[in-house]
């Protein structure tokens, strides 16, 4: 990868990563919610989950994106209902557990299987993939690929995991915190529209 491609990447995930999508909504909710402190396994399981599954994108499954507009249309509709569910949740319960038992933030484990179906991931995955990971080193420009990504992603969530903990004492009055839970809600749903043709 020649160094302009490398800051043309930079930049790209830098305004990806940064600007408002579902995992920055979901996790200044969870701060705001639950603390920055409770957030950081959900704030590392978006970084390491995304950056695995470009590095996973640009080697295998862009390809087969490519040619499975049945297997990406279904990922897409399971990411876009999941995403309205999440963003009932938040708006409705305060939290992002289950309606069965107290709110709690997402686990590692959640943040990082939430990549695979979420559409905005989806789309810069195959986009950024096949504009950056193909050559004459594949698996090298993946890993590079991957690497910018994951650093940029725990950055980005990491800031507005801080915003959320910051505006927290603002949000103290229930009020407040339910406004800003229906706000985050149509956030993420305003989302879902920007990855429909």
């Amino acid at each position: 990868m020649t160094w302009d491609a490398f800051v043309a990447l930079s930049l790209l995930a830098m305004v990806a990563s940064f600007t408002p999508g579902p995992n920055n909504a979901l996790v200044a909710a969870s701060a705001v919610n639950f603390g920055i402190r409770k957030t950081i396994p959900h704030i590392l399981g978006i970084s390491i989950g995304f950056s695995l599954m470009i590095f996973l994108v640009g080697l295998v499954l862009g390809a087969l994106f490519e040619q499975s507009v049945l297997l990406r249309e279904t990922l897409r509709w399971i990411g876009i209902v999941l995403l309205i569910y999440v963003a009932y949740k938040i708006a409705t319960s305060g939290g992002l557990g289950s309606s069965n038992s107290e709110p709690r933030p997402f686990t590692f484990l959640e943040a990082a299987g939430f990549q695979w179906i979420n559409p905005k991931g989806w789309s810069m995955s195959v986009a950024v993939t096949a504009q950056f990971a193909s050559g004459a080193q594949p698996v090298f420009a993946a890993l590079v690929v991957s690497f910018v990504f994951g650093v940029l992603a725990l950055a980005s969530t990491l800031s507005w995991g801080l915003l959320g903990q910051g505006i927290r004492r603002f949000l103290t009055d229930d009020v407040r915190l339910k406004w800003f839970n229906w706000t985050m809600a149509i956030l993420i749903l305003a989302c879902i529209f920007l990855v429909l043709d």
